[in-house]
């Protein structure tokens, strides 16, 4: 008997606030989901910056290539050597020597390149 009074309680007071999120003038119950229910994380990527440099060394097997790159203003880096995670496909056709144009977002201590072609 308790526990049928309990579940009928619960279902008024559920039904309840269920109209009352109606009846909120100006308010849909999405609006109300984005406010806190259930608000998803946006997450921000990084931008994408420009460099050219010179291919030094092509992991396959890790997906990374090393390149020899100037300046990169848009990230405050200085000229370094440094290795960039890339996909199978971006890596196809490059090689140690070449000199490439590349695009590349920078997330903590990992870079990854966004486009990549030899220049020639």
């Amino acid at each position: 008997m308790k526990l049928t009074l309990i579940a009928l309680a619960s279902t008024v007071a559920v039904l309840s606030l269920s109209a009352q999120a109606e009846d909120m003038p100006g308010m849909k119950m999405d609006d109300m989901t984005m406010q806190g229910m259930q608000m998803k994380q946006e997450t921000k990527q990084a931008p994408v910056a420009k460099a050219e440099g010179t291919i030094k060394a092509i992991n396959s097997e890790k997906h990374t290539v090393t390149i020899a790159h100037g300046a990169v203003p848009a990230v405050q880096w200085p000229a370094m050597t440094m290795g960039f995670n890339a996909t199978p496909e971006q890596l196809a056709g490059l090689k140690i020597g070449d000199h490439v144009a590349f695009e590349f977002r920078a997330e903590g201590m990992a870079a990854t390149i966004v486009s990549i072609k030899a220049l020639k």
